[in-house]
Protein backbone atom coordinates (compact mmCIF):
# COMPACT_ATOMS: atom_id res chain seq x y z
CA UNK A 1 0.00 0.00 0.00
CA UNK A 2 3.03 2.28 0.24
CA UNK A 3 3.23 2.80 -3.50
CA UNK A 4 -0.36 4.03 -3.96
CA UNK A 5 -0.06 6.37 -0.99
CA UNK A 6 3.17 7.82 -2.33
CA UNK A 7 1.68 8.28 -5.77
CA UNK A 8 -1.45 9.90 -4.40
CA UNK A 9 0.52 12.27 -2.22
CA UNK A 10 2.74 13.26 -5.12
CA UNK A 11 -0.17 13.64 -7.50
CA UNK A 12 -1.64 16.30 -5.24
CA UNK A 13 1.16 18.58 -6.42
CA UNK A 14 0.45 18.22 -10.15
CA UNK A 15 -0.23 21.52 -11.91
CA UNK A 16 -3.78 21.64 -13.26
CA UNK A 17 -3.77 23.30 -16.70
CA UNK A 18 -6.84 24.71 -18.47
CA UNK A 19 -7.11 27.33 -21.20
CA UNK A 20 -6.95 30.03 -18.51
CA UNK A 21 -3.36 29.26 -17.52
CA UNK A 22 -2.23 27.37 -20.64
CA UNK A 23 0.22 29.98 -21.97
CA UNK A 24 1.97 30.22 -18.60
CA UNK A 25 2.10 26.41 -18.24
CA UNK A 26 3.62 25.97 -21.71
CA UNK A 27 6.44 28.38 -20.85
CA UNK A 28 7.15 26.51 -17.62
CA UNK A 29 6.96 23.13 -19.33
CA UNK A 30 9.45 24.25 -21.98
CA UNK A 31 11.97 25.20 -19.27
CA UNK A 32 11.48 21.88 -17.44
CA UNK A 33 11.90 19.88 -20.66
CA UNK A 34 15.31 21.45 -21.21
CA UNK A 35 16.59 20.24 -17.84
CA UNK A 36 14.90 16.81 -17.63
CA UNK A 37 16.11 13.33 -18.65
CA UNK A 38 12.77 11.76 -19.60
CA UNK A 39 9.10 12.64 -20.04
CA UNK A 40 6.32 10.37 -18.75
CA UNK A 41 2.93 10.60 -20.46
CA UNK A 42 -0.52 9.23 -19.51
CA UNK A 43 -3.97 9.91 -20.95
CA UNK A 44 -7.52 9.71 -19.57
CA UNK A 45 -9.88 8.79 -22.42
CA UNK A 46 -13.62 8.30 -22.80
CA UNK A 47 -13.29 4.55 -23.38
CA UNK A 48 -11.17 1.62 -24.53
CA UNK A 49 -11.61 -1.38 -26.84
CA UNK A 50 -13.44 -4.38 -25.40
CA UNK A 51 -13.78 -8.03 -26.35
CA UNK A 52 -11.70 -9.20 -29.29
CA UNK A 53 -11.17 -5.57 -30.34
CA UNK A 54 -8.53 -5.15 -27.61
CA UNK A 55 -4.95 -6.32 -28.19
CA UNK A 56 -4.76 -10.12 -27.83
CA UNK A 57 -1.86 -12.56 -27.50
CA UNK A 58 -2.58 -13.77 -31.06
CA UNK A 59 -2.13 -10.30 -32.58
CA UNK A 60 0.79 -9.46 -34.82
CA UNK A 61 2.20 -5.94 -34.91
CA UNK A 62 -0.08 -5.18 -37.87
CA UNK A 63 -3.37 -6.40 -36.36
CA UNK A 64 -2.51 -4.81 -33.01
CA UNK A 65 -1.99 -1.50 -34.82
CA UNK A 66 -5.35 -1.78 -36.58
CA UNK A 67 -7.05 -2.26 -33.20
CA UNK A 68 -5.17 0.68 -31.69
CA UNK A 69 -6.19 2.75 -34.74
CA UNK A 70 -9.85 1.90 -34.07
CA UNK A 71 -9.54 3.04 -30.44
CA UNK A 72 -7.68 6.24 -31.34
CA UNK A 73 -10.33 7.22 -33.89
CA UNK A 74 -13.26 6.31 -31.62
CA UNK A 75 -12.43 7.70 -28.18
CA UNK A 76 -11.51 11.18 -27.00
CA UNK A 77 -8.73 12.10 -24.53
CA UNK A 78 -10.05 14.43 -21.82
CA UNK A 79 -6.86 14.68 -19.76
CA UNK A 80 -3.24 14.23 -20.77
CA UNK A 81 -0.68 14.19 -17.97
CA UNK A 82 2.88 15.17 -18.92
CA UNK A 83 5.66 14.73 -16.37
CA UNK A 84 9.27 15.73 -17.18
CA UNK A 85 11.56 14.14 -14.62
CA UNK A 86 15.21 14.13 -13.69
CA UNK A 87 17.03 10.98 -12.57
CA UNK A 88 20.61 12.24 -12.61
CA UNK A 89 20.37 13.72 -9.16
CA UNK A 90 22.75 13.94 -6.23
CA UNK A 91 20.78 11.17 -4.53
CA UNK A 92 20.19 7.95 -6.56
CA UNK A 93 17.02 7.26 -4.57
CA UNK A 94 15.41 10.62 -5.43
CA UNK A 95 13.89 11.76 -8.69
CA UNK A 96 12.70 15.29 -9.38
CA UNK A 97 9.38 15.45 -11.25
CA UNK A 98 7.34 18.29 -12.72
CA UNK A 99 3.85 16.87 -13.36
CA UNK A 100 1.29 18.78 -15.44
CA UNK A 101 -2.29 17.64 -15.93
CA UNK A 102 -3.76 19.20 -19.10
CA UNK A 103 -7.55 19.28 -19.40
CA UNK A 104 -8.53 19.19 -23.08
CA UNK A 105 -11.78 19.26 -25.02
CA UNK A 106 -12.35 19.39 -28.81
CA UNK A 107 -14.34 22.63 -29.11
CA UNK A 108 -14.97 23.95 -32.63
CA UNK A 109 -13.64 27.42 -31.83
CA UNK A 110 -13.04 28.36 -35.48
CA UNK A 111 -16.49 27.19 -36.64
CA UNK A 112 -14.94 24.82 -39.18
CA UNK A 113 -16.15 21.49 -37.82
CA UNK A 114 -12.74 20.76 -36.29
CA UNK A 115 -11.06 19.16 -34.40
CA UNK A 116 -13.88 16.56 -34.36
CA UNK A 117 -17.61 16.31 -34.97
CA UNK A 118 -18.18 13.49 -32.47
CA UNK A 119 -16.51 10.83 -30.36
CA UNK A 120 -17.55 7.67 -28.53
CA UNK A 121 -18.03 7.31 -24.78
CA UNK A 122 -18.35 4.19 -22.62
CA UNK A 123 -20.72 4.65 -19.71
CA UNK A 124 -18.55 2.50 -17.42
CA UNK A 125 -15.55 4.77 -18.07
CA UNK A 126 -17.52 7.95 -17.44
CA UNK A 127 -18.99 6.51 -14.23
CA UNK A 128 -15.54 5.57 -12.96
CA UNK A 129 -14.20 9.02 -13.84
CA UNK A 130 -17.09 10.66 -11.99
CA UNK A 131 -16.48 8.49 -8.92
CA UNK A 132 -12.80 9.46 -9.03
CA UNK A 133 -13.76 13.14 -8.87
CA UNK A 134 -13.31 14.07 -12.52
CA UNK A 135 -14.57 17.62 -13.16
CA UNK A 136 -16.56 17.38 -16.40
CA UNK A 137 -17.65 21.04 -16.22
CA UNK A 138 -14.06 22.26 -16.11
CA UNK A 139 -13.14 19.92 -18.96
CA UNK A 140 -15.97 21.04 -21.25
CA UNK A 141 -15.92 24.78 -20.53
CA UNK A 142 -12.26 25.40 -19.68
CA UNK A 143 -10.56 22.48 -21.42
CA UNK A 144 -7.89 23.37 -23.99
CA UNK A 145 -8.94 22.82 -27.58
CA UNK A 146 -6.53 21.86 -30.35
CA UNK A 147 -6.02 21.25 -34.06
CA UNK A 148 -3.81 18.61 -35.63
CA UNK A 149 -1.06 19.73 -37.97
CA UNK A 150 -3.16 18.77 -40.98
CA UNK A 151 -6.22 20.58 -39.59
CA UNK A 152 -4.14 23.68 -38.82
CA UNK A 153 -2.90 23.81 -42.41
CA UNK A 154 -6.51 23.68 -43.63
CA UNK A 155 -7.72 26.23 -41.05
CA UNK A 156 -5.07 28.78 -41.99
CA UNK A 157 -6.43 28.73 -45.54
CA UNK A 158 -9.97 29.39 -44.27
CA UNK A 159 -9.51 31.68 -41.26
CA UNK A 160 -7.50 34.90 -41.39
CA UNK A 161 -6.31 36.65 -38.24
CA UNK A 162 -4.51 39.95 -37.57
CA UNK A 163 -0.80 39.47 -38.20
CA UNK A 164 2.53 41.23 -38.42
CA UNK A 165 3.87 41.83 -41.91
CA UNK A 166 7.53 42.51 -42.76
CA UNK A 167 8.43 45.91 -44.21
CA UNK A 168 9.58 45.51 -47.81
CA UNK A 169 12.30 47.69 -49.40
CA UNK A 170 11.00 51.05 -50.61
CA UNK A 171 10.02 51.28 -54.27
CA UNK A 172 9.28 54.21 -56.53
CA UNK A 173 5.91 55.71 -55.60
CA UNK A 174 3.34 57.70 -57.53
CA UNK A 175 2.11 61.16 -56.59
CA UNK A 176 -1.07 59.60 -55.19
CA UNK A 177 0.97 57.24 -53.00
CA UNK A 178 3.10 60.12 -51.72
CA UNK A 179 0.00 62.13 -50.81
CA UNK A 180 -1.56 59.06 -49.08
CA UNK A 181 1.62 58.37 -47.11
CA UNK A 182 1.96 62.02 -46.05
CA UNK A 183 -1.64 62.16 -44.80
CA UNK A 184 -1.32 58.88 -42.90
CA UNK A 185 2.00 59.93 -41.36
CA UNK A 186 0.51 63.23 -40.17
CA UNK A 187 -2.54 61.45 -38.72
CA UNK A 188 -0.45 58.86 -36.83
CA UNK A 189 1.93 61.55 -35.50
CA UNK A 190 -0.92 63.66 -34.09
CA UNK A 191 -2.56 60.55 -32.57
CA UNK A 192 0.71 59.32 -31.03
CA UNK A 193 1.47 62.75 -29.59
CA UNK A 194 -1.64 62.48 -27.40
CA UNK A 195 -0.12 59.42 -25.67
CA UNK A 196 3.62 60.03 -25.91
CA UNK A 197 3.31 63.65 -24.74
CA UNK A 198 0.11 63.86 -22.65
CA UNK A 199 -1.20 67.25 -21.47
CA UNK A 200 0.01 67.65 -17.91
CA UNK A 201 -2.52 70.33 -16.99
CA UNK A 202 -5.43 68.98 -14.97
CA UNK A 203 -7.89 71.41 -16.53
CA UNK A 204 -6.93 70.17 -19.97
CA UNK A 205 -7.80 66.55 -19.33
CA UNK A 206 -11.28 66.87 -20.84
CA UNK A 207 -9.90 68.64 -23.92
CA UNK A 208 -7.26 65.93 -24.27
CA UNK A 209 -9.91 63.18 -24.12
CA UNK A 210 -11.97 64.89 -26.83
CA UNK A 211 -8.84 65.31 -28.90
CA UNK A 212 -8.07 61.61 -28.71
CA UNK A 213 -11.65 60.78 -29.63
CA UNK A 214 -11.54 63.07 -32.68
CA UNK A 215 -8.22 61.58 -33.81
CA UNK A 216 -9.77 58.08 -33.84
CA UNK A 217 -8.21 56.57 -30.74
CA UNK A 218 -9.06 52.93 -29.98
CA UNK A 219 -7.55 50.22 -27.82
CA UNK A 220 -5.89 46.91 -28.62
CA UNK A 221 -6.27 45.04 -25.35
CA UNK A 222 -5.11 47.65 -22.82
CA UNK A 223 -2.90 49.56 -25.30
CA UNK A 224 -3.91 52.62 -27.36
CA UNK A 225 -4.35 51.96 -31.08
CA UNK A 226 -5.59 53.57 -34.27
CA UNK A 227 -7.05 51.87 -37.37
CA UNK A 228 -6.03 52.96 -40.87
CA UNK A 229 -8.27 51.78 -43.72
CA UNK A 230 -6.42 50.41 -46.76
CA UNK A 231 -7.57 49.08 -50.12
CA UNK A 232 -4.40 47.48 -51.53
CA UNK A 233 -1.13 45.82 -50.50
CA UNK A 234 0.69 48.93 -51.73
CA UNK A 235 -1.22 51.08 -49.21
CA UNK A 236 -0.39 48.53 -46.48
CA UNK A 237 3.31 48.99 -47.23
CA UNK A 238 2.91 52.78 -47.18
CA UNK A 239 1.28 52.64 -43.71
CA UNK A 240 4.06 50.35 -42.47
CA UNK A 241 6.70 52.76 -43.80
CA UNK A 242 4.98 55.72 -42.16
CA UNK A 243 4.75 54.01 -38.77
CA UNK A 244 8.37 52.85 -39.01
CA UNK A 245 9.61 56.38 -39.77
CA UNK A 246 7.71 57.96 -36.88
CA UNK A 247 8.89 55.92 -33.89
CA UNK A 248 10.04 52.49 -32.69
CA UNK A 249 7.25 52.41 -30.10
CA UNK A 250 4.59 51.75 -32.77
CA UNK A 251 3.56 48.22 -33.81
CA UNK A 252 1.49 47.98 -37.04
CA UNK A 253 -0.82 44.95 -37.25
CA UNK A 254 -2.47 44.02 -40.57
CA UNK A 255 -6.16 43.09 -40.15
CA UNK A 256 -7.57 40.99 -43.05
CA UNK A 257 -11.17 40.58 -44.16
CA UNK A 258 -12.94 37.21 -44.54
CA UNK A 259 -11.32 36.64 -47.93
CA UNK A 260 -7.84 37.23 -46.54
CA UNK A 261 -7.25 40.62 -48.22
CA UNK A 262 -5.89 43.44 -46.04
CA UNK A 263 -8.74 45.63 -44.76
CA UNK A 264 -7.11 47.87 -42.15
CA UNK A 265 -3.78 48.40 -40.43
CA UNK A 266 -4.06 48.67 -36.66
CA UNK A 267 -1.19 50.79 -35.29
CA UNK A 268 -0.57 50.08 -31.60
CA UNK A 269 1.29 52.38 -29.22
CA UNK A 270 3.65 50.78 -26.66
CA UNK A 271 4.99 52.58 -23.60
CA UNK A 272 8.51 51.10 -23.62
CA UNK A 273 10.82 48.65 -25.33
CA UNK A 274 9.85 45.97 -22.81
CA UNK A 275 6.16 46.67 -23.44
CA UNK A 276 6.72 46.34 -27.20
CA UNK A 277 8.48 42.98 -26.80
CA UNK A 278 5.66 41.76 -24.58
CA UNK A 279 3.08 42.83 -27.18
CA UNK A 280 4.93 41.02 -29.99
CA UNK A 281 5.05 37.90 -27.82
CA UNK A 282 1.32 38.16 -27.01
CA UNK A 283 0.43 38.50 -30.71
CA UNK A 284 2.46 35.42 -31.59
CA UNK A 285 1.01 33.37 -28.71
CA UNK A 286 -2.54 34.45 -29.49
CA UNK A 287 -2.18 33.26 -33.09
CA UNK A 288 -0.54 29.97 -32.12
CA UNK A 289 -3.07 29.25 -29.37
CA UNK A 290 -5.96 29.83 -31.76
CA UNK A 291 -4.65 27.37 -34.35
CA UNK A 292 -2.59 24.92 -32.29
CA UNK A 293 -3.99 24.82 -28.77
CA UNK A 294 -2.81 21.77 -26.85
CA UNK A 295 -0.79 20.63 -29.85
CA UNK A 296 1.79 23.18 -28.75
CA UNK A 297 2.63 20.73 -25.93
CA UNK A 298 3.08 17.89 -28.43
CA UNK A 299 5.38 20.10 -30.52
CA UNK A 300 7.41 20.92 -27.40
CA UNK A 301 7.81 17.22 -26.57
CA UNK A 302 8.87 16.51 -30.14
CA UNK A 303 11.42 19.32 -30.35
CA UNK A 304 12.93 18.41 -26.97
CA UNK A 305 13.90 14.95 -28.32
CA UNK A 306 13.68 13.57 -24.77
CA UNK A 307 12.71 9.88 -24.40
CA UNK A 308 8.93 9.44 -23.97
CA UNK A 309 8.01 6.95 -21.23
CA UNK A 310 4.53 5.48 -21.23
CA UNK A 311 2.49 2.39 -20.43
CA UNK A 312 0.87 0.80 -23.48
CA UNK A 313 2.69 3.09 -25.90
CA UNK A 314 0.85 1.81 -28.95
CA UNK A 315 -2.53 3.09 -27.74
CA UNK A 316 -1.13 6.40 -26.46
CA UNK A 317 0.91 7.18 -29.56
CA UNK A 318 -1.80 6.25 -32.06
CA UNK A 319 -4.10 8.57 -30.09
CA UNK A 320 -1.55 11.41 -30.23
CA UNK A 321 -0.96 10.89 -33.95
CA UNK A 322 -4.68 10.83 -34.72
CA UNK A 323 -5.61 13.88 -32.63
CA UNK A 324 -2.55 16.12 -32.95
CA UNK A 325 -0.62 15.18 -36.10
CA UNK A 326 -2.67 13.71 -38.94
CA UNK A 327 -5.18 10.93 -39.71
CA UNK A 328 -3.69 7.53 -38.97
CA UNK A 329 -2.18 5.70 -41.97
CA UNK A 330 -3.76 2.39 -43.09
CA UNK A 331 -0.85 0.20 -41.97
CA UNK A 332 1.78 -0.14 -39.27
CA UNK A 333 4.78 0.61 -41.47
CA UNK A 334 3.47 3.99 -42.61
CA UNK A 335 2.45 4.83 -39.05
CA UNK A 336 5.94 4.16 -37.70
CA UNK A 337 7.58 6.14 -40.51
CA UNK A 338 5.34 9.10 -39.65
CA UNK A 339 5.76 8.70 -35.88
CA UNK A 340 9.54 8.54 -35.82
CA UNK A 341 9.66 12.01 -37.37
CA UNK A 342 7.96 13.30 -34.20
CA UNK A 343 9.03 10.93 -31.40
CA UNK A 344 12.27 9.15 -32.16
CA UNK A 345 12.73 7.55 -28.73
CA UNK A 346 9.86 5.88 -26.86
CA UNK A 347 9.97 3.47 -23.92
CA UNK A 348 7.09 1.28 -22.77
CA UNK A 349 7.52 0.36 -19.10
CA UNK A 350 5.67 -2.92 -19.69
CA UNK A 351 8.52 -4.03 -21.97
CA UNK A 352 11.09 -2.98 -19.40
CA UNK A 353 9.59 -4.94 -16.53
CA UNK A 354 9.43 -8.11 -18.66
CA UNK A 355 13.22 -8.11 -18.71
CA UNK A 356 12.93 -9.17 -15.06
CA UNK A 357 11.78 -12.80 -15.32
CA UNK A 358 9.16 -13.04 -12.55
CA UNK A 359 7.62 -9.72 -13.62
CA UNK A 360 6.56 -11.02 -17.05
CA UNK A 361 3.20 -12.06 -15.63
CA UNK A 362 2.44 -8.61 -14.17
CA UNK A 363 -0.83 -7.33 -15.65
CA UNK A 364 -0.53 -3.62 -14.84
CA UNK A 365 1.65 -0.90 -13.33
CA UNK A 366 0.41 -1.40 -9.78
CA UNK A 367 1.11 -5.15 -9.89
CA UNK A 368 4.66 -4.46 -11.11
CA UNK A 369 5.24 -1.84 -8.39
CA UNK A 370 3.90 -4.17 -5.69
CA UNK A 371 6.20 -6.99 -6.80
CA UNK A 372 9.27 -4.72 -6.82
CA UNK A 373 8.27 -3.42 -3.38
CA UNK A 374 8.18 -6.99 -2.00
CA UNK A 375 11.16 -8.53 -3.78
CA UNK A 376 13.71 -5.73 -4.29
CA UNK A 377 15.06 -2.95 -2.12
CA UNK A 378 14.90 -0.03 -4.53
CA UNK A 379 13.80 3.01 -2.50
CA UNK A 380 12.64 5.85 -4.75
CA UNK A 381 11.34 9.16 -3.44
CA UNK A 382 9.53 11.50 -5.85
CA UNK A 383 10.37 15.12 -5.18
CA UNK A 384 7.98 17.64 -6.75
CA UNK A 385 8.98 21.31 -6.50
CA UNK A 386 6.06 23.52 -5.49
CA UNK A 387 4.06 24.80 -8.47
CA UNK A 388 1.21 27.29 -8.76
CA UNK A 389 -2.20 25.99 -9.81
CA UNK A 390 -2.04 22.64 -7.99
CA UNK A 391 -5.13 21.00 -6.58
CA UNK A 392 -6.85 17.68 -5.90
CA UNK A 393 -5.87 14.19 -7.02
CA UNK A 394 -7.09 12.54 -10.20
CA UNK A 395 -6.50 9.04 -11.47
CA UNK A 396 -4.61 10.34 -14.49
CA UNK A 397 -2.11 12.21 -12.30
CA UNK A 398 -1.59 9.11 -10.17
CA UNK A 399 -0.97 7.05 -13.30
CA UNK A 400 1.72 9.32 -14.74
CA UNK A 401 3.55 9.42 -11.41
CA UNK A 402 3.31 5.64 -11.04
CA UNK A 403 4.83 5.31 -14.51
CA UNK A 404 7.58 7.71 -13.43
CA UNK A 405 8.26 5.82 -10.19
CA UNK A 406 8.20 2.40 -11.87
CA UNK A 407 10.57 3.56 -14.58
CA UNK A 408 12.96 4.95 -11.94
CA UNK A 409 13.01 1.60 -10.09
CA UNK A 410 13.53 -0.36 -13.32
CA UNK A 411 16.27 2.08 -14.41
CA UNK A 412 18.06 1.40 -11.15
CA UNK A 413 17.77 -2.38 -11.53
CA UNK A 414 18.55 -2.55 -15.26
CA UNK A 415 21.16 0.25 -15.26
CA UNK A 416 19.29 2.36 -17.81
CA UNK A 417 20.49 5.73 -19.09
CA UNK A 418 18.77 8.12 -21.54
CA UNK A 419 20.87 6.50 -24.30
CA UNK A 420 19.91 2.98 -23.20
CA UNK A 421 18.82 0.51 -25.89
CA UNK A 422 16.19 -2.06 -24.97
CA UNK A 423 17.16 -5.70 -25.26
CA UNK A 424 15.10 -8.06 -27.36
CA UNK A 425 12.24 -9.61 -25.47
CA UNK A 426 12.64 -13.27 -24.61
CA UNK A 427 8.93 -14.10 -24.63
CA UNK A 428 7.85 -17.18 -26.56
CA UNK A 429 7.60 -16.28 -30.26
CA UNK A 430 5.05 -18.21 -32.34
CA UNK A 431 4.49 -18.10 -36.10
CA UNK A 432 1.02 -17.22 -37.36
CA UNK A 433 1.20 -20.46 -39.38
CA UNK A 434 0.75 -22.31 -36.07
CA UNK A 435 -2.55 -20.59 -35.22
CA UNK A 436 -6.09 -21.72 -36.01
CA UNK A 437 -9.24 -19.85 -35.00
CA UNK A 438 -12.07 -22.10 -33.81
CA UNK A 439 -15.75 -21.22 -33.27
CA UNK A 440 -19.09 -22.97 -32.90
CA UNK A 441 -18.11 -24.68 -29.62
CA UNK A 442 -21.25 -23.46 -27.81
CA UNK A 443 -19.76 -21.82 -24.74
CA UNK A 444 -17.31 -24.53 -23.71
CA UNK A 445 -14.47 -23.50 -21.41
CA UNK A 446 -10.77 -23.83 -22.28
CA UNK A 447 -10.47 -26.95 -20.13
CA UNK A 448 -13.53 -28.53 -21.75
CA UNK A 449 -12.23 -27.80 -25.24
CA UNK A 450 -8.83 -29.31 -24.48
CA UNK A 451 -10.45 -32.60 -23.46
CA UNK A 452 -13.25 -32.47 -26.07
CA UNK A 453 -11.30 -31.89 -29.31
CA UNK A 454 -9.03 -34.99 -29.25
CA UNK A 455 -12.14 -37.16 -29.50
CA UNK A 456 -13.14 -35.52 -32.78
CA UNK A 457 -9.94 -36.05 -34.79
CA UNK A 458 -6.53 -37.58 -34.24
CA UNK A 459 -4.81 -34.35 -35.25
CA UNK A 460 -5.91 -32.89 -31.89
CA UNK A 461 -3.79 -35.49 -30.13
CA UNK A 462 -0.84 -33.27 -31.06
CA UNK A 463 0.41 -30.76 -28.50
CA UNK A 464 -1.59 -27.53 -28.70
CA UNK A 465 -2.79 -24.69 -26.47
CA UNK A 466 -6.17 -22.96 -26.32
CA UNK A 467 -6.97 -19.29 -25.69
CA UNK A 468 -10.51 -17.86 -25.55
CA UNK A 469 -10.59 -14.59 -27.52
CA UNK A 470 -14.21 -13.69 -26.82
CA UNK A 471 -17.35 -15.62 -25.91
CA UNK A 472 -17.71 -16.97 -29.46
CA UNK A 473 -14.20 -17.81 -30.61
CA UNK A 474 -10.94 -19.35 -29.42
CA UNK A 475 -7.42 -19.68 -30.82
CA UNK A 476 -5.59 -22.99 -31.08
CA UNK A 477 -1.79 -22.74 -31.09
CA UNK A 478 -0.03 -25.86 -32.37
CA UNK A 479 3.60 -26.60 -31.65
CA UNK A 480 4.08 -27.69 -35.28
CA UNK A 481 2.93 -25.43 -38.13
CA UNK A 482 2.59 -28.44 -40.46
CA UNK A 483 -0.11 -29.82 -38.18
CA UNK A 484 -2.09 -26.59 -38.33
CA UNK A 485 -1.76 -26.36 -42.13
CA UNK A 486 -2.84 -29.98 -42.54
CA UNK A 487 -5.96 -29.37 -40.43
CA UNK A 488 -6.91 -26.32 -42.50
CA UNK A 489 -6.51 -28.26 -45.75
CA UNK A 490 -8.72 -31.07 -44.50
CA UNK A 491 -11.35 -28.56 -43.33
CA UNK A 492 -11.23 -26.79 -46.69
CA UNK A 493 -11.69 -30.08 -48.60
CA UNK A 494 -14.36 -31.26 -46.13
CA UNK A 495 -12.44 -34.45 -45.46
CA UNK A 496 -14.62 -37.38 -44.24
CA UNK A 497 -12.20 -37.78 -41.31
CA UNK A 498 -13.69 -34.54 -39.92
CA UNK A 499 -17.34 -35.64 -40.03
CA UNK A 500 -17.55 -35.61 -36.23
CA UNK A 501 -15.96 -32.16 -36.20
CA UNK A 502 -18.51 -30.77 -38.68
CA UNK A 503 -21.48 -32.52 -37.09
CA UNK A 504 -20.78 -30.71 -33.82
CA UNK A 505 -21.11 -27.39 -35.65
CA UNK A 506 -17.42 -26.51 -35.29
CA UNK A 507 -15.72 -24.24 -37.82
CA UNK A 508 -12.13 -23.09 -38.17
CA UNK A 509 -9.97 -20.69 -40.17
CA UNK A 510 -6.32 -19.70 -40.44
CA UNK A 511 -4.63 -16.48 -39.43
CA UNK A 512 -5.04 -14.90 -42.88
CA UNK A 513 -8.81 -14.80 -42.33
CA UNK A 514 -8.33 -13.03 -38.99
CA UNK A 515 -5.89 -10.61 -40.61
CA UNK A 516 -8.46 -9.79 -43.30
CA UNK A 517 -11.20 -9.26 -40.66
CA UNK A 518 -8.98 -6.65 -38.99
CA UNK A 519 -8.05 -4.98 -42.28
CA UNK A 520 -11.70 -4.74 -43.32
CA UNK A 521 -12.60 -3.24 -39.92
CA UNK A 522 -15.43 -5.66 -39.11
CA UNK A 523 -15.43 -4.53 -35.50
CA UNK A 524 -19.17 -4.37 -34.87
CA UNK A 525 -19.83 -8.13 -34.82
CA UNK A 526 -18.64 -10.99 -32.65
CA UNK A 527 -15.35 -12.48 -33.78
CA UNK A 528 -16.98 -15.77 -34.87
CA UNK A 529 -19.48 -13.94 -37.06
CA UNK A 530 -16.76 -11.80 -38.63
CA UNK A 531 -14.52 -14.82 -39.29
CA UNK A 532 -17.35 -16.82 -40.83
CA UNK A 533 -18.26 -13.97 -43.16
CA UNK A 534 -14.69 -13.62 -44.42
CA UNK A 535 -13.57 -17.28 -44.40
CA UNK A 536 -15.70 -18.12 -47.44
CA UNK A 537 -13.85 -15.43 -49.42
CA UNK A 538 -10.35 -16.66 -48.57
CA UNK A 539 -9.77 -19.65 -50.87
CA UNK A 540 -7.80 -22.68 -49.77
CA UNK A 541 -5.30 -21.96 -52.55
CA UNK A 542 -4.15 -18.86 -50.64
CA UNK A 543 -2.94 -20.91 -47.67
CA UNK A 544 0.52 -21.33 -49.13
CA UNK A 545 0.63 -17.66 -50.17
CA UNK A 546 -0.05 -16.22 -46.71
CA UNK A 547 2.64 -14.05 -45.20
CA UNK A 548 3.86 -15.57 -41.98
CA UNK A 549 4.40 -13.24 -39.03
CA UNK A 550 5.26 -13.64 -35.36
CA UNK A 551 3.16 -13.21 -32.25
CA UNK A 552 4.18 -13.53 -28.59
CA UNK A 553 2.08 -16.24 -27.00
CA UNK A 554 1.14 -16.42 -23.31
CA UNK A 555 1.84 -12.76 -22.66
CA UNK A 556 0.10 -9.47 -23.18
CA UNK A 557 0.80 -7.55 -26.37
CA UNK A 558 4.55 -7.54 -26.90
CA UNK A 559 4.83 -4.97 -29.65
CA UNK A 560 7.92 -2.83 -29.02
CA UNK A 561 7.61 0.53 -30.76
CA UNK A 562 11.28 1.32 -30.15
CA UNK A 563 12.17 -1.65 -32.33
CA UNK A 564 10.20 -0.13 -35.22
CA UNK A 565 11.41 3.42 -34.67
CA UNK A 566 15.00 2.26 -35.17
CA UNK A 567 14.34 0.47 -38.45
Amino acid sequence: MAAPRAAAAAAASAKQVTRRNFAEAVRELGAHLESCDYVAVAAQKTGAPTGWRRALPVDTAETAYLKAKLAAESFQPLQIAVCPFLLRNSSPSTLVAYPYNFHIFPRDELQLGMPSYSFSCQSSYLSTMANDGFDFNMCIYDGISYLSRVQESFARQKVFTPHLRPLLPSQSTSVADSVFKSRIKSRIMHWRKGYAEPNKKDDGSLVSSFSRLILGGETYGSRPSISIDVCSDQQVQLVLEAANHISDDLVPLVVPDKAGAARTVCVIFTSSKEDKNLLLMDIQQSTEEKFRGFREVIDLLSSSQKPIVSYNCLNDLTMMHSKFLAPLPPNMHEFMCSLKMVFSNVVDVSHLWRQIGPLRKAKNIQAALSYLQRQYFVPIEIKIPEQDGTSGVTKNEQNVLRITKLFAKLSNLLKISPEYQLKSDTAKAVSTDNIIFLWGFRGKSVKELKSYLPGLHQIFSEDFEVKLLDKTCSALIFRNSDTAMQLLKEISSESPSLNSFFSEGLKAAGFEVYRKVCRLGLWDSDLAEALEGVSSEVAASTLSECNSSQIYWNSSLMLDLKEYLEC
